[in-house]
């Protein structure tokens, strides 16, 4: 098939979007456990900082996508949580106290929330089904891309400017604000609102009835209702991605053990920027495999990598392991990430499509709340080692029950 016909100008837009968003993430990602720590978070609070940033990501992910298919509307959600995530990072640089810190990761992640159902569903709603893996891998390549070049840049300014962290809070605001006004070049389509399921007279998970006080304030969360109203098909591929979430904590910890064996700061920038370019170069073949082979095997095939990595990581103690660890990791991003929500997306209608991945989401962060916490938990309780040997473990029985229950 022409390439040219899959990928719509929509597409190349929104991932030239997320290319200059994750730029400017990404610029601040590697160094933010150290600048943490410099500030005297330790393994245990920075893995609840992650935590709950994740938590935010998760539970307005699912509210926003509800709200998006419910309206019928999707670029005023991209829009808008493009912009929160990058106001987010000149927020970090007033103030070092750890609520300040909280409240401005939280506000990055409040930002991803909202805009991710509705920009995965424009891009759901913008490729057929035979061509999901690649569209999801295409777009998650270009994201990818922008998260090698943010670390190269960030590593290129520490040359000049050891240390000096603040500064690069700031710069990055400049890559953000411009994947911001990108993306007023993408056209909403007309889209009628999302018929609704009757759940009752008048009402339906989409669209709950209408109440006062306490009530009214739960529907926040009533698009969790999602779960009882989808296909069994849907609830047995998400229980195990679900499952694989349990042991999938924050990144954030690998990098804290490449930093606790001893590895310089720029050369645990450097692994990162590795892992990227890897991610970034695997994202569309595994499309691509995806579309052949299914996006089960793809799926199981990443997982494979994950156990590989952190079982490997209970027990690196080289540059060199590092570095290949860290390969093997960007090839189980590449494996998993996009393919995930182009899996969803093909097995739910189409005007659902932001509802069920926001429900995911929700589901997936706030599990990777739970891990991450505990993740801190067991390192500061019972050594590195230990929680990167559960996470494998952990991850592996989720291979299993993917490889055996969902379809």
């Amino acid at each position: 098939m022409n390439t040219h016909k899959i990928f719509t100008r929509t597409i190349w837009t929104l991932g030239f979007v997320s290319l200059f968003s994750d730029i400017a993430s990404e610029m601040l990602y590697p160094i933010m456990p150290i600048y943490l720590k410099s500030i005297g978070f330790t393994a245990l609070w920075i893995g609840i900082l992650e935590g709950i940033a994740e938590a935010v990501v998760g539970l307005s992910k699912g509210y926003f996508g509800k709200l998006s298919d419910e309206k019928g509307m999707r670029m005023p959600f991209v829009r808008m949580g493009y912009f929160l995530s990058s106001i987010s990072k000149p927020m970090m640089t007033l103030f070092v106290f750890p609520l300040w810190i909280f409240l401005a990761r939280a506000s990055d992640r409040l930002g991803k929330g909202m805009r991710t159902g509705a920009r995965d569903a424009v891009l759901s709603d913008e490729c057929s089904k035979e061509n999901k893996g690649k569209v999801f891998g295409f777009h998650r390549a270009m994201d990818t891309l922008g998260a090698a070049i943010g670390p190269i840049a960030a590593l290129a300014y520490l040359y000049f400017f050891p240390q000096d962290y603040k500064s690069l809070f700031l710069i990055a605001f400049a890559p953000a604000m411009i994947g911001v006004v990108l993306t007023f070049f993408i056209k909403e389509k007309k889209k009628s609102p999302t018929p609704t399921l009757p759940i009752g007279e008048g009402a339906s998970y989409l669209n709950p009835p209408q109440r006062g006080g306490f009530r009214r304030g739960m529907d926040f969360l009533s698009y969790f209702s999602y779960w009882k109203k989808s296909s069994p098909e849907y609830r047995q591929v998400v229980a195990g991605l679900l499952l694989f979430a349990v042991f999938n904590s924050s990144d954030v910890f690998l990098l804290l053990m490449a930093k606790q064996i001893g590895i310089a700061d720029d050369k645990i920038i450097m692994v990162y920027i590795f892992y990227n370019l890897i991610y970034a170069l695997f994202s569309l073949p595994f499309g691509n495999l995806a579309d052949r082979i299914g996006m089960k095997k793809t799926f199981a095939l990443g997982l494979f990598f994950f156990c590989i990595t952190y079982a490997g990581m209970a027990f690196v103690q080289s540059t060199l392991m590092l570095f290949a660890l860290f390969f093997i990791y960007g090839l189980y991003a590449a494996a998993n990430e996009g393919v995930s929500k182009a899996w969803i997306s093909k097995i739910v209608p189409q005007g659902e499509t932001a509802t069920a991945i926001g429900f995911f989401a929700s589901g997936s962060s706030i599990v990777t709340m739970i891990s991450s916490a505990t993740a801190g938990l067991i390192w500061v309780s019972a050594g590195a080692q230990t929680a990167f040997v559960v996470s494998a473990v952990g991850a592996f029985s989720a291979l299993i029950y993917i490889a055996l229950k969902a379809k």
